[in-house]
């Protein structure tokens, strides 16, 4: 899917309906849907309980600390990448405070089109993000399968009284012979002898 064509899942958390109002044109279905937004950061917490978004907007200008810590739990504990609008005086004392976690911050008043910028480098982001998340699924589903064509080469090599080098050719011939993977074999084996 080519990125210009990738729907994101936004939420919006703003106590103020100026900015969830200025925001919305900002924010177009085609590009951003679903679009949910909540008034405060419990209300937030508890709809990411209940879903994923790609991102989360924040607006700090009203709760400088909640809204901080809600953009680093969204950075540190979420896929989502988080946007956090703060008031333009204490955009250097929050910037130094949320940067090392990957929260985006920008200052209020922002011009639209400084915005429509920032929302750009955040959908480049959320991409990123899940060709890492790509990355580390195969991984652990390597990983997994290691684990279990090991563990059935132990119980090939424990009731069998195969050698390792013996259990290891068996697993890999049958997977030839069958035209299955390693793993499909190593579970065979796991549910024979278990």
């Amino acid at each position: 899917m080519d990125f210009k064509e990738r729907v994101y899942s936004v939420l919006t958390v703003s106590e103020s309906g100026k900015f969830k109002t200025s925001l919305s044109p900002l924010l177009p279905e085609n590009t951003f849907s679903p679009s949910i937004a909540v008034s405060d950061t419990a209300s937030a917490k508890r709809t990411m309980l209940e879903r994923e978004f790609d991102v989360v907007i924040i607006d700090g200008t009203h709760s400088d600390d909640r809204a901080s810590k809600l953009a680093i739990d969204v950075c540190t504990e979420k896929s989502a990448v988080a946007l956090l609008f703060v008031k333009r005086e204490m955009y250097a004392e929050i910037y130094a405070k949320v940067a090392d976690f990957g929260v985006l911050t920008l200052p209020l008043p922002s011009s639209p089109q400084m915005v429509v910028q920032a929302l750009d480098w955040v959908r480049a982001t959320r991409e990123r993000m899940r060709r890492y998340e790509k990355t580390a699924q195969t991984v652990q589903q390597k990983m997994e399968e290691i684990r279990t064509v090991n563990r059935a080469k132990w119980l090939l090599i424990d009731v069998l009284k195969m050698t390792e080098a013996d259990a290891h050719r068996y697993i890999e011939k049958q997977a030839m012979d069958r035209c299955v993977s390693r793993l499909e074999v190593a579970k065979g084996i796991i549910n024979t002898y278990k």
